[in-house]
């Protein structure tokens, strides 16, 4: 995947700084694809969303990733590493179409997407696992004959939940870390857009003092400095420090 533009970057990162994180998501979704519409973006599995997102991680910014976690035991800052390799190399979302589940039961089932997330947005979080359960069966028969998602029992709809689970690999993400101070063992659920726009706001708030400093020197415009490569940026700021 080809890096996007400074300017592009930019730009998501000032749609994205008053959004909520599903709408995060999305825009910085279409520095991932910027040929591809919004709909069809908030379309795509959250699974599919998120290998998209590591790839626009390594164009953006490499493949090692490091982060910072408290111990929940003894409350110890720890260092995380990782790479978007590792992540990618967990697989591809895989096909749900259809599964057969307990007594004469049939469902076509789907990973859910940004749509389901952003519908789901405020709703107490029992209620929201189970519209995002019966969201993700888009059919339903017992005996050949056809049922309503909502009508399927709690442990049918549970079990579905479970091969939806099975079928993302990176639903429910847990990175297992031990503390150097306690030796705790634990586990942080890892969640890319989140740390992915963390990284893009500390990018820019660096790129705009670069810009700042430039203009301030040079007058020349935002457009103009952003043009430059970084290695170039750099190499005048270096000058104006000498």
């Amino acid at each position: 995947m080809a890096s996007p533009s400074a300017s592009a970057m930019l730009s998501a990162w000032e749609r994205g700084a008053t959004q909520g994180a599903v709408e995060r998501g999305l825009t910085l979704m279409t520095l991932a694809g910027p040929e591809t519409d919004r709909d069809s973006l908030a379309s795509l599995s959250i699974a599919e969303r998120d290998r998209r997102l590591l790839k626009l991680r390594e164009s953006c910014f490499g493949t090692r990733m490091t982060g910072q976690m408290s111990c929940a035991q003894c409350g110890e800052e720890l260092e995380m590493e990782l790479t978007t390799t590792e992540l990618l190399a967990l697989g591809s979302p895989q096909r749900t179409d259809l599964v057969a589940l307990g007594d004469d039961y049939e469902l076509r089932l789907r990973l859910p997407d940004s749509h389901d997330l952003s519908a789901i947005a405020g709703v107490p979080p029992h209620q929201a696992v189970r519209l995002l359960q019966q969201a993700c069966v888009v059919a339903a028969t017992v005996g050949g004959e056809k049922i309503a998602p909502h009508l399927l029992p709690p442990s049918l709809v549970a079990a579905a939940a479970r091969r939806l689970g099975e079928a993302d690999p990176f639903a429910d993400l847990q990175l297992t870390f031990t503390c150097m101070g306690c030796g705790h063992r634990g586990q942080a659920l890892f969640d890319v857009v989140p740390f992915l726009w963390l990284e893009l706001d500390a990018w820019a708030e660096r790129a705009l003092r670069e810009v700042h400093t430039l203009a301030c020197a040079y007058g020349w415009s935002e457009r103009e400095i952003l043009s430059l490569s970084p290695l170039r940026r750099a190499q005048y700021l270096r000058m104006l420090e000498a």
